[in-house]
């Protein structure tokens, strides 16, 4: 099974920049309702993720909740590097099996670190159903 197939494009994946500001990626979290994004710099490279506890640690932190003091700063303050390691868009099914037990969504780049996509467990999972089906 090919990776490509598995993969959620990147035009419909929800990201964040590295140069967005805390209230900016909280107003996209509380759009898309996920638990975790990938981020990317100026580039599309893929840089690490940010889950919802990265920006409830950030608030704690700073002691504040409004809105407006959040523009002050950026996604790349409270950014996780090795959280979600990305695979390469050639990657063996078994290593994207190994990561996805350990994370909700691999982030797929190419050799360039672009991000191209990501594959979710559930997207996974309902191929791996599929195939056992048709055989």
């Amino acid at each position: 099974m090919n990776i490509a197939m598995l993969m959620i494009p990147k035009v419909m994946t929800v990201t964040l920049h590295e140069n967005n500001t805390i209230r900016q990626g909280l107003e996209v979290l509380g759009r898309c309702r996920y638990t975790a994004l990938p981020v990317l710099d100026e580039l599309e490279r893929y840089v690490g993720s940010v889950s919802e506890g990265d920006f409830l640690q950030h608030i704690l932190r700073t002691g504040s909740t409004d809105l407006k003091q959040q523009e002050r700063f950026y996604i790349r303050d409270i950014l996780r590097r090795d959280f979600c390691p990305a695979l390469g868009i050639d990657a063996d099914l078994s290593v994207v099996i190994q990561a996805a037990l350990r994370q909700n969504f691999v982030p797929v780049v190419d050799d360039r670190k672009a991000l191209c996509g990501i594959v979710t467990r559930q997207k996974l999972i309902a191929a791996m159903a599929q195939q056992l089906e048709s055989e």
